[in-house]
């Protein structure tokens, strides 16, 4: 089977906990399944991708930091990029981005992709 790509939009972020670990997982599984794996974080999801959040996350109570789904994620490859227009929603610029963060698109950008993408997720 040929290798296909997955891309995950991911618009949901801390203040809705418990579904900030599935996008994450089902990244690591395209993956894992030797599929392109891409994320990209708008709305409330680019604060996923901000320095100092997602290391004091978890979905559930006592569970797993987002954090480490997040590490999990980019060693197995994923791209993790946020939408320009999330960082102005919330006063964010590229400086306030974890180093897993691979960059900022356009709404042109996130529409290519999805365009491209076999499967297109969103949570």
């Amino acid at each position: 089977m040929d290798e296909g790509n997955v891309l995950i939009f991911v618009t949901t972020g801390p203040e809705t906990a418990q579904r900030c670990a599935t996008p994450f997982y089902m990244a690591n599984m395209a993956a894992a399944m030797d599929n392109e794996a891409e994320m990209i974080f708008q709305i409330d999801g680019v604060l996923l991708m901000k320095q100092g959040v997602a290391e004091g996350l978890t979905a559930k109570e006592g569970g797993k930091k987002i954090i480490d789904f997040i590490r999990e994620a980019k060693e197995a490859g994923v791209t993790m990029k946020v939408c320009s227009a999330a960082l102005q929603l919330h006063d964010m610029t590229e400086a306030d981005l974890i180093a897993e963060c691979d960059g900022v698109v356009g709404a042109a950008y996130m529409v290519d992709r999805g365009l491209d993408s076999q499967l297109v997720l969103c949570y």
